[in-house]
């Protein structure tokens, strides 16, 4: 296996910086004759946690059920820019749903930036908050058009944008559309202090507790992997990729992985703007306060379907786009963020299918999940307190334009239908097992089972089988990050098979050592 360029450490800034505090898990044990709460949100990144306050702060009692930890997954991995300039969105909103759709997005959006700074103040919260320049720009010549048509876009929707040549980077660009007035902050520092005056405003918060079904009723009832139940009058599930599909947004959610390095530059040659090209595979910019008179350079890019493999050139092409526009950025972090797309380029945030009454989703945030779990917390808490909001009807789950939306339905189906036939056809074989390099892995076939095999670093080989048991596409080796990734639907898993991100709920299966097919290759499981 190739190896990274040393000095990169394998963990995220936002949460090596911010360990966080830790609550219990939800025991079995807690039913009782009535709602335990009013509102069960389930899942703790940015999404969960805004709502969460939100509702409290409205006066809700509320739990907020957490399958890991709080602020860990993609919201703890992110680039956390608060913008409500992002990418080339405008014009496609604008295409998809017309120009009053994307005015309503921007308006939305603004309003979720402005609500951070409100609650920075309100709640004395240090996040590091500083106002920022966004911009997206292109390098060459043949993508300033899009840029130019983007700027018109963004002002059409009522936006202050404006095309520039000029920027902070320290290489050249072809053109930009710059948004002044952003901002940019450390989230886990932001989300843990809401956090904290949640439990203060007497909310229940459980880590380690993961949910696997969902009876909708009078009351909502929650059941975990462990047996526990919580009750609600309302339920919302903000778990990135949601883990429960009534409403079919599957077909209509397309996930993808980007990865991150970040490395410490001089401040007085950081960038002040936060940047962002939709060239070469996407490439993302900002700093953050490090140490002093250093500031962090955050680098995202190379964004893949989970599952399509080469995750270790992708870091390299990654870390050579930055050593090349910023010579001298001392390497010092890596990571990785996932998120999904919709069909329609606006978020999903409302009921959770056409009958719900009380079962709520929020998902398909497209990488700007700051700026969209903020509004979340927003849209949410009006809709559950009975208050009007002017988004709703835009960010409706149960909205379909078959039309408009066909070509994008098409390829997101396409994929996932070549997956989970085509993985079947393939597979390397009995043979395959003892070329898998330690620290490696592979799916190999063994008869008519699929199996996922890893090698640990002293040689012995550890086998799963590479069934989702999500949907049961079959899932594939990420090489840098070392886990198991299924690239139907997003499901990743560790090298124990243990659950690490949805939607799936359970883990994959252990083979055991004597189970038929695992020692034909000459090699038995861990």
């Amino acid at each position: 296996m190739t190896s990274l360029p040393t000095g990169y450490a394998p963990s995220s800034y936002w949460m090596s910086s911010v360990p966080g505090p830790s609550f219990p898990a939800l025991e079995p044990g807690r039913e009782g004759t009535a709602p335990d709460v009013e509102v069960a949100v389930v899942g703790a990144g940015v999404a969960g946690i805004c709502t969460a306050w939100e509702l409290a702060r409205a006066g809700r009692r509320v739990a907020l059920v957490e399958a890991g930890r709080l602020a860990a997954g993609t919201t703890g991995h992110t680039t956390a820019k608060l913008s409500a300039l992002q990418g080339l969105a405008y014009q496609d909103i604008r295409a998809a749903r017309g120009a009053e759709a994307a005015r309503l997005y921007a308006t939305s959006q603004t309003d979720a930036v402005d609500r951070v700074r409100q609650v920075t103040t309100e709640l004395e919260i240090d996040c590091e908050l500083e106002e920022s320049p966004a911009l997206t720009y292109a390098e060459g010549e043949e993508g300033v058009e899009r840029v130019r048509a983007e700027a018109e876009a963004t002002s059409a929707a009522g936006l202050d944008a404006s095309f520039t040549t000029a920027t902070d980077l320290p290489f050249p660009v072809a053109g930009a559309v710059e948004l002044a007035g952003q901002a940019q902050f450390h989230p886990r520092k932001y989300l843990l202090a809401l956090v904290a005056d949640l439990v203060a405003r007497g909310g229940l918060v459980f880590e380690h507790t993961r949910v696997v079904s969902l009876g909708e009723g009078h009351p909502c009832r929650l059941t975990t992997d462990r047996g526990a139940r919580l009750r609600a009058r309302d339920v919302v599930v903000a778990t990135a990729y949601p883990i429960f599909d009534r409403a079919l947004l599957f077909p209509r959610l397309e996930v993808k992985r980007e990865l991150v390095v970040a490395a410490v530059l001089p401040a007085d040659r950081a960038p002040r703007g936060m940047y962002l090209t939709p060239e070469d595979g996407t490439r993302s910019v900002r700093t953050a306060p490090y140490r002093p008179g250093r500031r962090l350079l955050i680098v995202t890019g190379e964004k893949f379907t989970p599952g399509d493999g080469g995750v270790e050139r992708r870091y390299a092409r990654l870390i050579d786009w930055t050593q090349d526009r910023f010579p001298g950025a001392e390497p010092a972090f890596r990571w990785a963020a996932q998120d999904n797309w919709t069909t329609d380029h606006v978020p999903f945030v409302g009921p959770l299918h056409p009958a719900s009454r009380h079962a709520y989703v929020a998902t398909g945030f497209a990488g700007w999940g700051m700026t969209g779990g903020v509004l979340t917390g927003r849209l949410l808490a009006a809709r559950l307190t009975g208050r009007p909001s002017p988004w709703e009807d835009l960010y409706d789950p149960r909205r379909l334009n078959p039309v408009r939306e066909a070509p994008a339905l098409m390829r997101v189906q396409s994929t996932v239908a070549r997956h989970f036939v085509g993985d079947r056809l393939s597979g390397d074989g009995a043979d395959a097992v003892r070329d898998i390099p330690p620290g490696g892995g592979a799916v190999v076939r063994f008869g008519g089972r699929q199996l996922a095999v890893h090698r640990d670093e002293r040689g012995g080989t550890h086998t799963l089988s590479a069934r989702c048991p999500h949907l049961g596409c079959l899932v594939r080796f990420n090489d840098a990050e070392r886990t198991w990734e299924c690239p139907c639907h997003g499901s990743r898993f560790a090298l124990d098979g243990s659950v690490l991100q949805g939607p799936a709920v359970r883990p994959l299966k252990r083979v055991e050592d004597d189970e038929p097919g695992t020692r034909e290759a000459g090699e038995g499981a861990g």
